[in-house]
């Protein structure tokens, strides 16, 4: 029988596509594995197309596509979707809808663990509560991170600190006391859900169930997180406890859909790095008010500019021209463009007329622009983007930072002047020195020899070896 290992990520392309990324990671340097990917389903999502004569891919479907097509090791198993009240906020709702999908996904690996080798089952955090099916079934049970390393520590961390607070999270800042770690971090700077004293319990759960996990595997490389990376093969994370084997096998980034507006062939006609870059990912939206700061900003930065928009559900039937400031678009024509809610952000990247990148600070995201040398202003929206914003400007310095609200808001003016400043300063020219460098160590990283390549080869023999799983439970206790 064949070895097999099944990934299980979370709902989410910033997940879905990173775990294949590692799929094919793992086929391209060890080509004897066979690996099957679950994908969840959205609750209540409406899978009917509107037009029966004509089926339109979107541009996550042509991905997949492709990777069948490329890799036809990789299987891809739909778990049917789930109905159930959403209470979590939508980059949580993975929690609730692999909770009510266990059912099928011990019916899944129980059958395919009849006709293969199944070697392991890899987790998202976000799919955690999987492991109750895994270690029912005795089988090895590892996570794969998208995030960076400081955050995993902070993760792996968070059971320590809530065991030892006195109050409530949000009322009681305590200073994040790892090895590595910058020393004015608190949690403060936790992501909102783990200081919500409901939202916390799930943040905790999946922080307990990684802890008692065979191993992580983490998309970054010692280049860019060398100390805490560090410290968490040293064990300082977990100090009540064993931390896991820790796999550092990034970068992984991916590129995929088509360039329906026409964004790489404007690019095409502008100059050299004379561009900035705006996009904030695919849970990145925001108010017809924010939208019209923003456009204010460009416009006054007087910088050449391609901008992806995602509105809110308020403003989400308006037309850009109803967007955005009257007659916006007509005057910044020859020097912006605006598309809605999607582009091909890879190919964009790795553009050459690309000079500067807005981002939400998600990992995948920040990862593209190391990889391409491209620095980054700073714009968190939710989740862990916060910390990473942190990590870019005051860690690797490679991103300016924005001020805004204490509601997030940004004005146009602290727009136009960190534009300005990324592109045309000396401050601007002293992090594209510094990530430059980086985008080399990123490459070196991923070459035989490099960090991630090490730790990818020494993954595949953990995958090898005959865990005994009662073994390994007595060693996480």
């Amino acid at each position: 029988m064949e070895d097999t290992i099944v990934l299980y990520p979370a709902l989410g392309s910033g997940h879905l596509m990173s775990m294949i990324e590692f799929g094919k990671l793992i086929l391209t340097n060890h080509p004897s594995f066979s690996i099957t990917i679950l994908i969840l389903t959205p609750p209540n999502k409406n899978i009917t197309n509107k037009d029966t004569n004509q089926k339109t891919l979107t541009p996550e479907e042509q991905y997949l596509a492709s990777v069948s097509a490329t890799f036809p090791s990789i299987n891809f198993h739909y778990i049917p979707p789930a109905s159930c009240p959403i209470t979590l906020p939508p980059h949580f709702i993975t929690f609730e809808v692999s909770h009510q999908s266990n059912n099928h996904v011990e019916n899944f690996l129980h059958s395919i663990s009849k006709t293969t080798n199944l070697k392991a089952v890899i987790l998202d955090f976000l799919t955690y509560n999987a492991s109750k099916v895994t270690t029912k079934l005795q089988i090895p049970t590892y996570f794969y991170f998208t995030s960076g390393a400081i955050i995993l520590s902070i993760l792996l961390n968070f059971p320590t600190v809530y065991q030892n607070a006195t109050k409530p999270i949000k009322d009681l800042p305590i200073p994040l006391n790892i090895p590595g770690l910058p020393r004015n971090l608190s949690t403060d700077d936790y992501p909102d859900e783990a200081k919500d004293s409901e939202k916390c319990q799930v943040v905790l759960d999946s922080a307990k169930t990684m802890r008692q996990s065979v191993g992580i595997i983490v998309n970054t490389f010692d280049a860019i997180e060398g100390k805490i990376i560090k410290a968490l093969n040293e064990g300082f994370c977990v100090p009540d406890g064993k931390t896991p084997s820790i796999f550092c096998i990034g970068p992984l980034v991916t590129s995929y859909g088509e360039d329906k507006n026409g964004c790489l062939s404007w690019l095409d006609s502008q100059p050299r790095q004379s561009v900035v870059f705006l996009s904030f990912g695919s849970m990145g939206q925001f108010s017809k008010t924010q939208l019209n700061e923003i456009a204010i900003g460009l416009e006054k930065s007087e910088q050449r500019f391609l901008w992806v928009v995602r509105s809110d559900l308020d403003s989400e039937k308006l037309s850009l021209d109803e967007l955005l400031p009257e007659g916006f678009l007509e005057r910044t024509k020859e020097k912006g463009m605006v598309v809605r809610n999607w582009a091909p952000q890879g190919a964009i990247l790795h553009h050459d007329s690309v000079g500067g990148f807005v981002t939400h600070c998600g990992w995948n995201s920040v990862l593209e622009a190391v990889c391409v040398g491209l620095p980054m202003i700073a714009w968190p929206l939710y989740a862990e983007q916060r910390l990473n914003k942190f990590i870019l400007v005051d860690e690797m310095n490679v991103a300016l930072e924005l001020n805004e609200s204490k509601d997030g808001f940004v004005s146009g003016t602290e727009l136009e002047d960190r534009v300005k400043e990324l592109m045309d300063s000396d401050k601007g020219k002293e992090i594209r020195q510094r990530i430059f460098k980086m985008k080399i160590s990123a490459k070196e990283a991923s070459e035989e020899g490099g960090s991630s390549h090490v730790a990818l080869n020494k993954l595949v023999e953990f995958f090898k070896q005959k865990i005994n799983y009662y073994d390994m439970v007595d060693d996480m206790a």
